[in-house]
């Protein structure tokens, strides 16, 4: 499952807004690759809507079927926010409405 955790406004190329509903997976326990102790951590991701900006602010809270993936894309660069430092990436998420579970996949029938 996935929670629908906020919204923002966005503009496409003709210049028309648009909203994007920012969801959020599980927590998952990562373990750091510089101290070696387990984190907390959940995936997120934007996608976008047709919805107006009072049905985005009603969905707030709402849980969905499916689940964020790790999917391998064209190299891009990316600065991290608390060290400004740039890095190279292979990967991105993306929202899957597929059933991850067997509860998920029982209740989605």
């Amino acid at each position: 499952m996935v929670t629908i955790t906020s919204y923002k406004q966005c503009t496409n190329s003709a210049n028309e807004t648009f909203f994007a509903l920012l969801i959020q997976g599980d927590i998952e326990l990562i373990k750091s690759s510089i101290t070696g102790k387990l984190y907390a951590t959940a995936r997120k991701v934007s996608i976008t809507s047709t919805f107006d900006e009072s049905t985005c602010k009603a969905l707030i809270g709402r849980k969905l079927p499916g689940s964020i993936k790790k999917v391998t894309c064209e190299p891009y660069d990316y600065i991290i926010p608390q060290t400004k430092e740039a890095v190279s990436l292979t990967f991105c998420y993306e929202y899957s409405n597929d059933p991850v579970n067997m509860e998920e996949a029982v209740f989605e029938m």
